[in-house]
């Protein structure tokens, strides 16, 4: 038996689709995701990532076209209890829901999984992130698929930072949210004072007059090192760049003094792979 129901909808108001109504309403979202357990993954590339993570749909709804690889993705794991809710509906019905012109695929509400612990996450790892303060989902995004793709060990998120499990964010990630270990740390900057008792090395990527280069960084690599990336405009606070034991400046030409935090966190973490 299919671990998946088909359901046709033609009413943008069906009180089934509660999950998905409104989603470019930021207010609503950073009320609903959290509180309800729940995040948004958008399209087939994200959800089969998420699915690949073992992460367990509440429903997917989507187009008629996309509805073969939707059922084939979900037939291909373990999805739950009982069979999960594919809600199919043209993409004027599926607009009128969402808000917006869903043209990725497939939308799913995915139940949130247990945070890891810090220790969790950091056993083995060698290079990790601090994501501090960022406030625009797509540069957190952004960020940690740059941390995928520079093998980054594992992501830090300060109580600050947006939430890495947003619906932009998950989606500007690719879905690589779910194949990098993360989890929050708090408080912050005191948590700074965990990561060294663990062995790490905390290097603050800032302007300062008294900061290394990246490449003197890399020429001489500590054995475990947290790269600490600060919000997009005030950068890092005071209070993080004195805990820190190291202020890291990416060299630059033409008189730029600074890149968007999302290509500062790729570069960094290219130079140190």
């Amino acid at each position: 038996m299919p671990g998946f129901e088909r359901v046709t909808i033609t009413d943008p108001a069906d009180p089934r689709l509660i999950d998905y109504v409104s989603l470019t309403d930021v207010a609503l979202r950073t009320r609903i995701e959290p509180a309800g357990g729940l995040y948004i993954a958008e399209s087939s590339t994200v959800l089969g990532r998420a699915l690949a993570a073992g992460h367990r749909p509440r429903s997917v709804l989507c187009a008629p076209r996309w509805l073969p690889d939707v059922e084939a993705m979900l037939a291909a794991v373990p999805v739950g209890p009982g069979p999960v809710p594919v809600y199919v509906a043209d993409e004027a019905v599926l607009e009128a829901i969402t808000g917006f012109h869903v043209h990725r695929g497939a939308l799913a509400a995915m139940h949130r999984p247990p945070l890891p612990t810090l220790d969790e996450v950091l056993a083995g790892a060698r290079r990790v992130a601090v994501l501090d303060g960022l406030v625009d989902h797509t540069n957190v995004g952004a960020a940690l698929r740059a941390c995928a793709a520079f093998g980054m060990d594992g992501v830090l998120i300060t109580p600050t930072c947006a939430d890495p499990l947003y619906r932009r964010a998950v989606r500007v990630s690719m879905g690589t949210v779910f194949q990098v270990p993360w989890t929050r740390i708090d408080p912050w900057p005191a948590g700074v004072e965990l990561l060294r008792e663990r062995g790490f090395v905390i290097a603050a990527m800032a302007l300062s007059p008294t900061a290394i280069t990246l490449d003197e960084l890399a020429a001489d690599l500590p054995d475990r090192l947290a790269l600490v990336l600060g919000s997009e405009g005030p950068g890092l606070s005071q209070a993080t760049l004195d805990a820190c034991d190291l202020v890291v400046r990416i060299p630059m030409a033409h008189q730029v003094d600074s890149l968007n935090v999302a290509s500062a966190a790729a570069v960094a973490f290219w130079a140190t792979r």
